[in-house]
């Protein structure tokens, strides 16, 4: 019985599934990496100066980014890498538009050896969700 209720709403049962997935996500995310809210971004970067290293496309970044974001493309983060070594041992926080991207950067910097790399969980769209100002322009420090 419960395998013909399936199969005679497979789509239901899919949504049912796929909503109950995109539900945990943010839970199953969090612990696989540094990943921060926006209020604990805050945090570090009050208290701990934490650097911003915003991997999105430059336009993008002119678009909106948090205030002293320094914009380093996903794409030529690697290349970058020595730009960055000064911050090996300081908190440093990735963030995109909404997670994903940066997720991928703050792999390669572990990789690479940085002490305290974190991830602004939900990215810029959280930032901006949560009332955080950004600035606008295309000037990264």
């Amino acid at each position: 019985m419960p395998m013909e209720f399936i199969n005679q709403n497979i789509l239901l049962v899919s949504l049912v599934v796929v909503s109950g997935l995109s539900l945990l996500w943010p839970v199953f995310s969090r612990q696989a990496g540094n990943s921060v809210s926006p209020a604990e971004a805050t945090l570090l970067i009050n208290r701990e100066d934490a650097h911003i290293i915003d991997v999105r496309e430059p336009a993008e970044f002119a678009a909106g980014h948090l205030p002293e974001a320094r914009n380093v493309p996903a794409g030529k983060l690697a290349e970058c890498i020595g730009e960055l070594e000064k911050f090996k041992g300081k908190p440093i926080i990735v963030c995109c538009a909404s997670g994903m991207r940066s997720g991928k950067a703050l792999g390669e910097l572990k990789k690479q050896g940085f002490e305290k790399p974190y991830n602004l969980a939900g990215g810029v769209d959280a930032w901006v969700g949560a009332g955080y100002p950004v600035k606008k322009g295309a000037k990264s420090k």
